[in-house]
């Protein structure tokens, strides 16, 4: 339910304001039918993390009852928490969605792409991702960052323009005054948008309560075992851990990010209930990408890299 709160001013008898969540879905909803309004083929990308979920919930809204116009995209590691794609297959099921997987497995085994020495795969997802931008000729591509979860985010347009390769270059940004947005591009070219830029991990949860959005189990608190790695608990798997003198043991933990196994650390919580998480984000004094995720902590800039190269 829409809520809208009175104006208090002198002038502004009368005017009455969306509240904050409602103006939030608001922008978000105008953001998806602006893009079907001026591209050929969208695409949604869809991990099953909770803030493409909430994407996708947007995405229903903005359309319903007519279906989503756009399919969606997963760039797959292959080292993926098993919850998290079996929430990825059910929600594509229930919504009868066209779902596109990008494996970067394939493209290690077809030597396109090489391991990493650390076992890492979140970096080695752009190749693939620009692959199937490309091939499927998709013109725009719907991401979940955030301006809040880092530096190389907190700069990005809601329209992003990237080049025939995939690359960002600060200087082809467009202003966007007043909600309104450029979607120009030349042949080859293609925008990312970002429907969630001016919402916080905050904002995400309140409205995964509010608008009782399931999500996978991981992103409550449960017991799991992990081993200590860079200061962050991380899970075993194939892809390396624990190493020698790594020791793993159970622990409650819950996942406030999820990725690639190798580098999406777990967060020690008792949180078993939204409420609880969101009473937990509200003092927490880290974002998630800084508690939780060891490839953006590879250097300084390593997520201003990787959008510049194309990832995000």
């Amino acid at each position: 339910m829409t809520t809208v709160t009175a104006i208090d001013a002198d002038e502004g008898a009368g005017l009455y304001a969306l509240a904050h969540l409602d103006a939030l879905e608001s922008e978000a909803v105008h953001i998806f039918r602006e893009v079907a309004g001026e591209f050929e083929r969208p695409v949604i990308l869809f991990s099953g993390g909770k803030d493409s979920i909430v994407m996708l919930h947007l995405a229903l809204k903005a359309f319903a009852p007519a279906p989503v116009p756009f399919s969606l995209l997963h760039v797959d590691t292959g080292h993926n928490f098993p919850e998290v794609i079996a929430y990825r297959d059910a929600t594509v099921a229930r919504h009868g969605l066209r779902l596109h997987v990008a494996s970067v497995q394939e493209f290690i085994d077809d030597g396109r792409l090489r391991e990493r020495p650390d076992g890492t795969r979140n970096p080695l997802q752009t190749v693939p991702l620009l692959d199937a931008i490309e091939g499927n000729r998709f013109d725009a591509v719907f991401g979940g960052g955030r301006r809040d979860e880092e530096k190389a985010r907190a700069k990005e347009r809601v329209f992003s323009l990237r080049d025939e390769f995939g690359g960002w270059d600060p200087r082809r940004q467009r202003p966007e005054l007043w909600q309104l947005y450029n979607g120009r591009h030349s042949p080859g070219e293609h925008v990312r948008v970002f429907p969630l830029s001016n919402w916080t991990e905050l904002d995400v949860w309140q409205y995964i309560a509010r608008e009782k959005i399931d999500l996978p189990e991981i992103y409550y608190a449960h017991e799991r075992e992990v081993f200590r790695r860079g200061g962050m608990w991380l899970a075993p798997g194939e892809w390396g851990g624990p190493k020698d003198g790594e020791t793993a043991e159970r622990r409650m933990v819950r996942y406030r990010t999820v990725g690639d196994m190798s580098c999406t650390g777990a967060v020690e919580s008792d949180a078993v209930h939204i409420e609880q998480v969101i009473d937990e984000i509200a003092a927490s004094r880290l974002t998630e990408r800084g508690a939780t995720r060891a490839d953006d902590k590879l250097s300084e800039a390593a997520m201003e890299d990787r959008k510049r190269e194309g990832y995000f």
